[in-house]
């Protein structure tokens, strides 16, 4: 999983509280510096993948996270209508470069190869007699087959939801508002919430960020990019991508939990984060290419 930021909470519980570390020298309670050293170590543990669920909670405050996302929601509802025209009005280079990047929310560019590469390699994993090999292909099988889910299974959620709610998509705006449902199987135009695509980048964000965070940052700025971008081509309001962002977040930090749960690909820290096994026999086999063994022992 990617390093990130540990939570290197005192021991000294008994003299301050949830675990912070004492009050700085020469500063006083309510000051300044502890509310400081809490923003930074929630900070820290909201940016750390390793955690088990996201921004840092555990099992026992997820509808904390819940009630706070659906009140952002809200909070955002108002502004349907004036950030939808604004972006409407975006000049027409803009316009463009957005209708490049919304193509990176489509999920079958990513669907599709990483089944394909989960099937052939745990059919290679059976067949191969070299157990670094067999070992090295069945790591690989494992990560596709993660990929595969982690960005298919919330993309698949949606796609259920956006047919039960039935919003009307920004082209109907003028004559029925931001507010019409009809709940339907076949009228794309009114399929609205949650975003698809939207889910499709974050969900993708997430499920590679757990492996390396340095795959995690340039994706989420492209997740943020295609919220955005769904906007400005107007297929959805900026209210349908946040919950699709929420949905395609909350699914990849599911599935990697049931993962974990049945030792797959991931490990439970006897500090309750979650973390890769990562893929040692790929390594070792790379290696003992490079020095022209592998080739050898075939």
């Amino acid at each position: 999983a990617a390093p990130g930021s540990q939570n290197r909470c005192s021991t000294r519980l008994s003299y301050t509280p949830n675990g912070l570390d004492p009050l700085p020298e020469g500063a006083e309670k309510g000051k300044a510096a502890p509310n400081a050293q809490r923003l930074r170590q929630w900070k820290g543990q909201a940016l750390d993948l390793t955690k088990a669920w996201p921004l840092g909670l555990d099992g026992r405050r997820w509808w904390i996270a819940v009630l706070a996302y659906a009140a952002l929601v809200a909070a955002v509802a108002p502004l349907d209508e004036v950030l939808s025209a604004w972006a409407h009005a975006a000049p027409a280079g803009i316009m463009e470069f957005f209708q490049w990047v919304t193509g990176f929310g489509d999920s079958a560019w990513i669907l599709i190869p990483a089944l394909l590469l989960f099937v052939v390699t745990a059919l290679l994993a059976v067949l191969v007699r070299w157990s670094l090999m067999r070992l090295a292909l069945a790591q690989l099988s494992a990560l596709y087959g993660f990929v595969f889910l982690g960005v298919g299974l919330p993309g698949l959620v949606t796609n259920i939801l956006k047919h039960l709610i039935g919003r009307g998509r920004p082209v109907h705006f003028a004559e029925t508002g931001l507010w019409a449902f009809r709940p339907n199987w076949a009228d794309w135009s009114y399929q609205s919430m949650p975003s698809g695509h939207t889910t499709t980048a974050f969900a993708l964000a997430f499920t590679l960020g757990f492996f390396s965070r340095r795959f995690w940052l340039p994706l989420l700025v492209l997740a943020i990019g295609v919220g955005i971008s769904r906007v400005v081509v107007g297929a959805h309001y900026p209210t349908d991508t946040l919950v699709g962002a929420g949905i395609g977040t909350l699914g990849a930090y599911v599935l990697r939990w049931v993962f974990a749960q049945r030792g797959w690909l991931f490990r439970r820290a006897a500090d309750g984060t979650i973390r890769s096994r990562g893929t040692a026999a790929v390594t070792r086999l790379l290696q003992l290419r490079r020095r022209g063994i592998a080739r050898a022992r075939r």
